[in-house]
């Protein structure tokens, strides 16, 4: 029997690992558990650590596990007691020699949470963990996954980023992974990836139909994201959203771009989070000689994130590849200009309301900053534009009717095998 389509879901939500203060995954399981709520379904969210910070009304099922990335306590030795658990020691034994278990390990308890629980659920939702104990999980109920975009990109970047053999072949332990979520993947009938560009890529690393995918942008969250227009943009003042000591987000490009700038100008580069203890971001920067140019914010309160914006001259994506590109949408949302590269999904997300430069070009980056710092015109119509096209194309209930759509295919299908 086809489930009608006015009928409330009882969603389970699933994420691994959904940090609320870096990263998309916290913004992503917040915002769709919110909108999905709003829209009349029932959500619960079943999440290892770090947990995302959700609104009171929607549950928050906590699965513990040894934490060994808690930046706080980080790969601290576990007790023995703890040891005695089976999934523990497999998390132990994958991290200890080299390995990420995590997504492994989580879907080990996901599916230990729900093997009694399956009736209270109408469709079990996966957030890129992508592990075995989903390909057990969608055998027992109607399952679905996101994947945001292909981790084999990651790997890609990170291996060719390092000229040292045995720093290569770590990167390749650490990913290995990715040939558990290949499996998985390809055993499931539908999937929510968040742009063309990324449904392209995972359809070709992974070997999958495109036909199984459906492509469901990211929203960004107004509430959050707005303009401040009391508050004055400071003169040649640049922000970025990215502090990750990774190739793949660009910041060492834009870092470059920093240095060739304040030549000529009085530039300010306010990088919001928190850079790696001597870690080759910091490393670049004193070799480049821009450390009374560059700021560091540290953890900062959502609002304070939009005051940071609203005192930004120009916004910066510097990013290789991005599956979305969610800082280009909240950029935007706050109405400051934005420069970004075309790495990947970010000009889906752009369209034609910011400057757009081809990845890793340090020259290119300067030139496009240097014309909105230089022009206030180009710099008004940018930020006139981006803020459009978020209220137009980038939304969090758009996001939502649309998964739900995806979530009763899913249920139709399960019910005809």
């Amino acid at each position: 029997m086809a489930i009608t389509y006015n009928s409330s879901l009882r969603i389970g939500l699933l994420s691994y690992r959904s940090n609320p203060h870096c990263g998309g995954q916290g913004v992503y399981i917040k915002s769709l558990s919110r909108a999905l709520s709003d829209l009349g379904h029932k959500v619960d969210v079943i999440s290892g650590p770090p947990y995302p910070i959700l609104d009171a009304d929607i549950k928050l099922v906590q699965l513990p596990s040894l934490d060994l990335y808690n930046a706080n306590d980080l790969f601290r030795i576990p007790k023995t007691v703890e040891l005695m658990n089976t999934i523990n020691l497999i998390e132990w034994l994958g991290i200890s020699t080299m390995g990420f278990s995590e997504p492994l390990t989580f879907g080990m308890r996901a599916y230990q949470y729900l093997k009694n629980k399956f009736h209270q659920y109408d469709i079990i939702h996966d957030n890129q963990s992508l592990s075995y104990g989903l390909w057990a999980i969608k055998k027992k109920i109607p399952t679905i996954a996101t994947i945001h975009h292909p981790i084999t990109v990651d790997l890609d970047i990170a291996v060719k980023s390092e000229p040292v053999l045995w720093k290569k072949l770590k990167h390749l332990r650490w990913y290995s992974f990715l040939s558990m979520q290949k499996k998985v993947t390809r055993t499931l009938p539908h999937i929510i990836t968040v742009s063309q560009c990324a449904q392209n890529d995972i359809s070709s690393k992974f070997r999958i139909p495109k036909s199984r995918f459906t492509v469901i942008s990211n929203g960004i969250n107004t509430n959050l994201f707005y303009p401040i227009p009391e508050i004055k943009r400071e003169k040649n003042r640049i922000i970025v959203t990215n502090s990750a000591d990774t190739p793949l987000k660009g910041l060492d490009y834009l870092l470059q771009s920093v240095a060739d700038i304040s030549k000529k100008r009085n530039v300010r580069l306010v990088v919001v989070g928190t850079p790696k203890k001597n870690g080759r971001i910091l490393r670049l920067i004193k070799n480049l000689g821009i450390a009374p140019f560059v700021r560091f914010t540290g953890r900062i309160s959502d609002e304070e994130f939009v005051r940071q914006y609203a005192r930004a001259t120009v916004a910066v994506i510097p990013s290789v590849y991005e599956g979305f590109g969610l800082p280009a949408g909240e950029a935007m949302a706050c109405g400051v200009p934005l420069v970004s590269t075309t790495g990947g999904a970010l000009p889906e997300v752009v369209g034609d309301a910011g400057i757009l430069v081809p990845p890793a070009d340090s020259g290119a980056l300067t030139e496009a900053i240097t014309s909105v710092l230089s022009n206030p015109d180009l710099a008004e119509k940018l930020s006139a534009a981006g803020y459009q096209r978020v209220q137009n194309h980038l939304t969090w209930q758009a996001a939502a009717e649309k998964t739900v759509n995806v979530y009763r295919r899913a249920i139709n299908d399960y019910r005809k095998i």
